[in-house]
């Protein structure tokens, strides 16, 4: 698995958006037994403490410990610095696995013969990212074209390309559920949308590069764009889920 975001991971923390509260009801009406859950890639801890709110513990996992140090806290939340690929956690240990915009970062079949040693028998997994945002064609053109396609388009990690096709091209060996489409919807602030740009790892790419940051030249142009204090911000996500064979 990759680490690209522990540089960031302060700013991670304050501006990576967080999930909605319909995509944990769709899992958790399939999910019945709820004693634990492993959220793996955890980040910040942004699905572990939704799923904290459910479960009576949760395990969450990273290779960052930058990230693991500004991870929300809870009694029954425990962290701990691991890779997705081989755990120290006993077979058959969980209920639940998810994994937040982070699959296209794992190395897919060791990860998944991890998952069948962990997860019980009949338990489930699920998998979900978020896409480019959605603010109005004209900021969507300078955010999305201008910087997302040409600016960084030959800074993208090669993974990159499965968040494109929406998870749609990597591999998935479980009994799968189909998942409805669901999206994030904010008010931000020209401010929160900039925070937001500088989180993105090719742009920490472009900047080694080039010894310099585009994004205040980007912001003067979406600023001219920009109607009242906040605008209205949408991200689609789509999820994979299936069951775990016994």
């Amino acid at each position: 698995m990759k680490d690209i975001f522990s540089k960031k991971a302060n700013q991670y923390a304050k501006y990576r958006p967080s999930y909605p509260p319909e995509l944990f009801d769709f899992i958790l009406s399939h999910v019945k037994e709820r004693k634990t859950a492993w959220d793996c890639a955890t980040g910040n801890g942004q699905s572990a403490k939704e799923l904290a709110r459910y479960f009576e513990t949760v395990y969450a996992t990273d290779i960052s410990q930058q990230q693991l140090d500004n991870a929300y806290q809870a009694k029954n939340i425990f962290y701990s610095l691991q890779p997705a690929e081989q755990t120290d956690f006993p077979a058959k240990s969980f209920d639940l696995i998810t994994v937040s915009q982070a699959l296209h970062w794992i190395h897919f079949e060791k990860f998944y013969g991890e998952v069948n040693r962990v997860g019980r028998p009949g338990s489930f997994i699920a998998c979900w990212m978020y896409g480019l945002l959605n603010i109005s064609p004209a900021i969507d053109a300078i955010v999305s074209g201008k910087l997302y396609e040409q600016l960084l388009a030959t800074y993208w990690e090669y993974e990159r390309k499965y968040v494109d096709d929406n998870y749609a091209t990597i591999p998935f060996p479980f009994k799968e559920i189909e998942c409805p489409p669901f999206r994030l919807q904010f008010e931000w602030s020209l401010a929160e949308l900039e925070g937001y740009l500088n989180t993105w790892s090719a742009l920490q790419k472009f900047i080694a590069k080039n010894n310099y940051n585009p994004i205040g030249e980007i912001m003067k142009e979406v600023q001219s764009h920009w109607k009242g204090e906040k605008m209205e911000i949408i991200f689609p996500v789509h999820m994979r889920m299936g069951r775990i064979q016994p």
